[in-house]
């Protein structure tokens, strides 16, 4: 479904709740009195929660500028407003409004609504407000911190695919966590910001609303980094806030070291799963030194007091850093390495696995949760590595493709990995969506 079909479906955005505020705005908001649509065509979408800030995102059918009215009573008494774009000038355009709140009480409950401006733009001195629109809905949201409940989940390699991603939202809702990472592979290869709506703002699922009291925390897999629209990615799922880290790490924008109850959550981006060289890309990749990069970034955020007092500590990029199968290939060799590797792009990534690893393991880091293989698996600590390394599955349903033809494979299948401390341990739960079971469980003690 793409977004003016979106927009079409009144249906739809009535049961998201979404609705003009003023009826005369909604029937003659254009110039010379023309009749318009609505302006806010999603729910919000909760973004890169954090102790301090919330991101909040929607989508919008035009020109506009949006803001989040943002209260600690239900009755929003006493809301503060806050505009899209921060300070200088307000951001307009006419697909997304990201609205970052800061200035938040850590493990702090807040209500919030949206609005936009519809604005007409026909150059630098002409413009002006046409009319506003607000959801009338009030939305909650609860900080993160030390003082929540300890409880996150884990989606992966959606790859657009609205079945298996309705499937993982609907579980999602059951297990009611304090946060979901979103752990890469939403997209395929997206070439508009456009075609970014229907997968993080209007999914054609039955809780379209799935971020609006419940953030997202999305690390990028290799497939986010394919098409223009993933240079400019930001536009849709806004970077983490730049306070949280050092000028010398701000491009870092995906990193996220924050507290969830007592676990400590690390995000890392692996980046591309091809060589910079390889010459499907031109040359104009860069992720080798992105990679070393984000080395220096988690040394200082593991020893950060709030992370380094946390109990447990989780750690989650989206490819494994670890393969016990000699034909898989480790990502940091031209193509499949002479013929010595099975495929031609990484399987797991040796290279950040030596830049990483040891800090991981430094600081007693029970588990790193990954994805990318589409194939749910569990590998205990050993030898290789001190951390327990769980794979989250894929979008298929029950088969694989072989030949061009779908086949049966029971390995396969959408998963939500759940984290949770009960009882004083670290427990982790790989949730099958396809067919309501669990499929794996552990835990872990303590960090000492």
């Amino acid at each position: 479904m793409n977004r003016r079909e979106f927009i079409a479906a009144g249906g739809t955005l009535a049961a998201a709740g979404v609705v003009g505020a003023v009826d005369g705005v909604a029937a003659e908001c254009g110039e010379g009195g023309a009749p318009c649509g609505r302006l806010i065509v999603s729910p919000p979408v909760l973004q890169n929660g954090a102790e301090t800030s919330m991101g909040v995102g929607f989508a919008v059918s035009a020109m506009a500028n949006g803001y989040v009215l943002v209260s600690e009573s239900p009755d929003m008494s006493g809301a503060r407003k806050v505009k899209c774009g921060g300070f200088r000038v307000t951001d307009m355009n006419d697909e997304i409004m990201l609205v970052r709140l800061t200035g938040l009480k850590p493990a702090t409950k807040y209500y919030y609504r949206i609005g936009a401006d519809r604005i007409s733009y026909k150059g630098g001195y002409k413009m002006k407000i046409l009319g506003n629109e607000e959801d009338p809905r009030v939305y909650s949201f609860k900080t993160l911190g030390a003082g929540v409940a300890p409880h996150f989940c884990v989606i992966n390699d959606t790859h657009a695919q609205m079945k298996p991603f309705g499937m993982a939202i609907d579980k999602i809702a059951e297990l009611a966590p304090s946060c979901v990472v979103w752990n890469g592979d939403a997209c395929n290869t997206q070439e508009t910001i456009a075609s970014l709506l229907p997968i993080f703002y209007t999914p054609g699922i039955e809780k379209s609303d799935y971020a609006a009291e419940l953030p997202y925390i999305f690390l990028p897999g290799n497939h986010d980094n394919r098409g223009l629209a993933a240079r400019h990615l930001e536009r849709a799922m806004m970077f983490r806030q730049p306070e949280e880290r050092s000028s010398r790490d701000w491009d870092l924008g995906r990193n996220f070291a924050v507290r969830c109850g007592e676990i400590a959550m690390i995000g890392l981006d692996t980046g591309e799963d091809k060589l910079d060289d390889r010459d499907v890309f031109a040359g104009l990749f860069n992720m080798e030194p992105y990679r070393v990069a984000q080395r220096a970034w988690l040394a200082d955020a593991l020893e950060r007091p709030d992370i380094k007092s946390a109990p447990f500590a989780v750690a989650f990029c989206h490819i494994p850093l670890y393969d016990s199968n000699p034909l898989a290939n480790p990502g940091d060799v031209d193509k499949n390495g002479g013929g010595k590797y099975t495929h031609d792009f990484a399987i797991w990534q040796r290279t950040c696995k030596n830049l990483w690893g040891p800090l991981l393991e430094k600081h007693g880091v029970q588990v790193v949760v990954t994805a990318h293989q589409h194939r749910y698996r569990y590998d205990a600590p050993n030898a290789d590595h001190a951390w327990g390394h769980v794979v989250g599955g894929g979008p298929e349903l029950g088969t694989r493709t072989k030949d061009g033809v779908k086949v049966p494979d029971d390995g396969k299948f959408p998963t939500v990995i759940e984290g949770k401390v009960e009882g004083g341990r670290l427990k982790i739960v790989v949730h099958d969506v396809f067919k309501n079971r669990v499929a794996g469980e552990f835990d872990y003690a303590p960090r000492t």
